[in-house]
């Protein structure tokens, strides 16, 4: 059964592109990349548990092989973007009490407006 997944524009920009330049569909572009990507992590060369175990903080980076390492790096910067549920309650209870929630390029304090009292 064919399943929907939500793709950010920029990813799914550089999969039409990819899929174009190669004669594939979408689907058949992403389907593509699937394998690539398995085929990888179940080779000898690229560990990916010993991945994982490096985003856990159990393994120090400089021990990851170089296919590995720029796995690692790709992992580590998406997962840095993400906030954790932790700093979205704690951001979020700054802003119920009227404090600050980030700083601006010029280093002042923002403050985030409460959409719920307007």
């Amino acid at each position: 059964m064919a399943q929907s997944v939500k793709l950010a524009d920029d990813v799914m920009a550089l999969i039409r592109r990819e899929a174009e330049l190669h004669s594939r569909s979408v689907a058949g572009q992403i389907t593509h990349w699937l394998k690539i990507g398995r085929a990888i992590e179940q080779s000898g060369t690229y560990d990916h548990a010993r991945i994982t175990t490096a985003l856990e903080g159990r393994l120090d980076t400089t021990h990851l092989r170089e296919e590995e390492e720029a796995a690692w790096l790709d992992a580590f910067t998406e997962k840095m973007g993400q906030p954790s549920k932790a700093e979205e309650d704690f951001y979020a209870g700054r802003q119920a009490l009227g404090r600050g929630v980030g700083i601006d390029a010029g280093g002042s304090l923002i403050y985030a407006k409460d959409d719920a009292a307007a």
